[in-house]
């Protein structure tokens, strides 16, 4: 930036929901470190979660604020402080708060119309942003939670319907018009692909407000995923920059054990059983904030991970199980489970939100089990660790055949149902598969060893990326510059 410059101003919008939320905010520190102005809007309780960090970045120096907003939840009939979509735990609970965002839009809309910045960075469920952008003759880049693969397979599986092809829910078919050969099966579609539902107006017009934007900004990088974010540029015809791994910026163990949540263990007592354990021996097992299983999946579970040997550490969500017919509790292990995993130091649990970034880093990490989000995906690849795919919604089976049939970093359990909510009739992942995948990647098998090769490379490709010089440092330095000639004009 030239002296004679003034600073740009840019505001972030981020997504009530920790897999939207954190790389945006990690986004707008990236833009914060680079000379730009920030502003985050968010609200009361989500503003804890990385209110820390940007103290951090404000002791430093830098020019970063927070603009705090009251949800409406009591208006709403959401408990209080139940701020995101991971403190919901039913699907009436999320619609509710679903409902309350939406009642931002005006607070919103006059705070950017009062701060009149140089340029709007909203997630895609913020839509209407586009037209607000277009009212102050500014820039609006679209915040997109996925990678440029799912982008491109979604847009052939809707411009050529190969899914209407097919017999049955579990018959597979190819995706026509991508660089690679990539099957799926009906099944493994989001319900919104297959028919039209409640959300398909909304999706409609975030569609048609991204097309209408200035570009899109990606949590990506060039070298994981080259053909797909030139296919994205030419074939859809959207500006985009992909300006991740930013889970990288956050570089010692401070920020990286603050990110997110409050973890239900110290950051010490974590580190240490990793120090205890060999090099490449350790199975980390996540499903993200947002996954609910039953009961009988979660038995499956720690059945197969005490069958491995291997040791792990298991990050275990909440269930709901019934009692007495009527009243419901929290469930979480099977009794006894957690008690021989301690005395024989073979499992660490883990209840709720952990620091997946510093565990995922630590040289004893060998395999990781994932649900397939998009941020999960990208700090697996980032910290060069080979994954165990299960899939479960959102555009998580998309994310899983990058891994499988792109990369080859990987193996699936063999989920084949995309389901929001896993429910007591969801068919269960059986402790067969499940054992069967990890023992594929935890081995020392020339197919395991492999894995680990490509995944190792992979890794050290998105920490290049990110330092001066690399692909994305690159990429927000054009986006700046991009920003600052708009404007000019």
């Amino acid at each position: 930036m030239s002296s004679n410059d003034p600073q740009l101003h840019v505001i972030f919008l981020p997504y009530m929901a920790p897999g939207h939320m954190m790389p945006m905010v990690d986004m707008a520190r990236l833009f914060a470190a680079r000379g730009v102005k920030v502003t985050i809007i968010t609200t009361t309780m989500n503003a804890l979660l990385f209110q820390n960090a940007v103290d951090r970045d404000i002791n430093s120096g830098r020019q970063i604020a927070l603009e705090i907003l009251r949800l409406p939840t009591a208006e709403f009939g959401l408990p209080e402080g139940c701020e995101n979509i991971s403190s919901t735990t039913t699907p009436e609970m999320t619609v509710k708060l679903f409902q309350a965002i939406a009642m931002l839009q005006q607070p919103m809309e006059q705070l950017l119309h009062e701060r009149r910045p140089n340029c709007i960075v909203a997630d895609i469920f913020f839509p209407w942003t586009t037209d607000v952008a277009a009212e102050l003759g500014i820039p609006r880049l679209v915040f997109n939670g996925g990678g440029f693969f799912y982008l491109c397979v979604k847009e052939c599986i809707e411009l050529y319907a190969p899914h209407n092809s097919v017999a049955s829910e579990t018959e597979t078919f190819a995706v026509p018009g991508i660089p690679h050969q990539i099957e799926l099966t009906r099944s493994q579609l989001p319900d919104i692909v297959k028919a039209k539902n409640e959300f398909s107006a909304l999706f409609d017009r975030i569609k048609d407000a991204e097309r209408r934007s200035h570009g899109v900004l990606m949590n990506s990088f060039y070298e994981l995923e080259p053909s797909y974010v030139d296919q994205y540029k030419q074939f859809v015809g959207i500006k985009a920059w992909d300006v991740g791994p930013v889970s990288l910026s956050n570089r010692d163990t401070t920020e990286k054990a603050d990110r997110g949540n409050r973890a239900s263990i110290t950051e010490h007592k974590c580190l240490s059983w990793l120090d205890s354990k060999e090099p490449n021996s350790v199975l980390y097992v996540c499903f993200g904030s947002l996954t609910r299983f039953s009961t009988a999946q979660h038995l499956e579970i720690a059945t197969a991970l005490e069958a491995s040997g291997c040791p792990f550490i298991w990050v275990v969500g909440k269930v709901l199980k019934s009692t007495k017919g009527r009243e419901e509790d929290e469930w979480w292990l099977p009794e006894g489970f957690e008690a021989r995993m301690m005395e024989g130091k073979k499992g660490l649990i883990i209840r709720g939100w952990a620091p997946q970034v510093l565990i995922l880093d630590h040289q004893a990490i060998g395999g990781f089990l994932t649900h397939c989000g998009w941020n999960s995906i990208l700090e697996g690849v980032s910290a060069g660790v080979p994954l165990i795919t299960w899939p479960l919604f959102a555009e998580q089976f998309f994310n899983e055949k990058l891994i499988t049939q792109v990369l080859k970093i990987g193996v699936g359990v063999g989920n084949k149902f995309w389901s929001a909510w896993a429910t007591e009739d969801v068919e269960l992942v059986k402790r067969e598969d499940i054992e069967k995948a990890v023992s594929m990647v935890m081995d020392d098998g020339d197919d395991a060893k492999e894995m680990r090769k490509r995944a190792k490379q992979l890794g050290e490709m998105a920490k290049m990326a990110v330092e001066e010089g690399g692909s994305s440092y690159a990429n927000i330095t054009t986006l700046i510059e991009d920003i600052r000639l708009c404007e000019r004009k």
